[in-house]
């Protein structure tokens, strides 16, 4: 493509220039930045730009036509962040930094996310309860969602609460989904995680299982109209180390939480492997129902692809999806919708 022709589109349009499954980063200027990206690993591997005039630079990708991906630009000589003049579209990392992003023509916001007006809407509040220390710190921030029904329901219990509910937008896609009856109805209780500790809460500890059974259920039961898990099994949630940790749940507390949504779930690295793989392969079999998703475009997916294999092998009841898209929330709640339905389809 012509270099004036780059220019007035990015110009007009903003980055990148979409056509077919091509997307090409512009930059104007003597001194082109680094790319980092989901495809390319981030900072662990930054791409160089083409200079193609004295004037502009490009970095051209090949990605899948359905795809949601995030980026950055890094100065070549300090590492730091630089915008990107050609895109207004921004999201935080969730760490230290706002990445941009965009989607391929074939894929967009799941419409589920959008809060409507003509519906009825289940009620957050939230509480602040005591850890026992069965937790990192003496006390922890809960929010609980209760349904617009007034029968009993069933109850799932989301890891990353906070994140879950302001950049997964969980309750306003459960809202959404129990309006157009595609989901039976449920109550979550949204588990805010131990900031500094949550590796340690989440990597299959038994201590936040025990601040699970000890703390959040008496809460949930007593503020939510409840089943008892006896004549509805209940449900978990949770991405990366909540993923993992999720999976966990399920398998220790199988009868308590028999459904399972784990989404591109930390299940070990090559040095080691958690203690969930031994309880699949060597532990009796639960009767629980689990779904797994990962992005073809992050760095957990091999491990995920491995843990769906174990399952299998094992005789577990596992639905397995993957999507054009890296490691993140915005990715997370395009997809969970599906979950959700396979979970607690009516």
């Amino acid at each position: 493509m012509p270099n004036h022709r780059l220019l007035t589109l990015v110009h007009s349009y903003g980055n990148p220039i979409i056509e077919n499954e091509k997307a090409t980063l512009v930059w104007e200027g003597p001194h082109a930045p680094l790319v980092i990206d989901d495809i390319h690993g981030w900072g662990d591997n930054p791409q160089k730009m083409k200079r193609v005039s004295a004037g502009m630079s490009t970095f051209t990708f090949t990605v899948p036509g359905d795809a949601y991906l995030e980026y950055g630009y890094v100065d070549a000589q300090s590492g730091s962040r630089i915008e990107d003049p050609f895109s207004h579209n921004k999201i935080h990392n969730g760490i230290d930094a706002y990445n941009h992003f965009f989607y391929m023509p074939g894929s967009g916001p799941n419409p589920l996310t959008h809060k409507r007006r003509d519906i009825d809407h289940g009620v957050i509040t939230k509480h602040k309860i005591a850890t026992q220390d069965y937790a990192a710190g003496s006390e922890r921030t809960v929010y609980l969602y209760q349904p617009p029904v007034k029968e009993e329901v069933p109850l799932v219990l989301v890891y990353d609460g906070s994140d879950y509910l302001r950049k997964g937008k969980l309750n306003i896609i459960v809202d959404n989904l129990i309006s157009e009856n595609r989901i039976r109805p449920i109550a979550m209780t949204f588990v805010q995680n131990g900031g500094q500790a949550r590796g340690l809460e989440y990597s299959c500890s038994e201590l936040t299982l025990g601040f699970i059974t000890e703390c959040i259920l008496p809460l949930a039961h007593q503020e939510l109209k409840l089943l008892p898990p006896n004549k509805e099994t209940y449900g978990v949630i949770g991405a990366s180390l909540g993923g993992l940790m999720a999976l966990f749940t399920g398998v220790r507390m199988h009868s308590l939480f028999g459904k399972v949504l784990s989404q591109s779930g930390a299940f070990g690295t090559p040095e080691y492997e958690f203690s969930i793989v031994d309880l699949i392969r060597y532990a009796p079999k639960p009767d629980i129902q689990i779904w797994m998703d990962a992005g073809r475009l992050e760095f957990l997916l091999e491990g995920n692809r491995q843990m769906v294999s174990l399952l299998k092998e094992n005789d577990y009841r596992v639905q397995y999806k993957e999507f054009s898209a890296g490691h993140n929330y915005t990715a997370w709640r395009n997809d969970i919708s599906t979950g959700l339905e396979f979970l607690f389809g009516k």
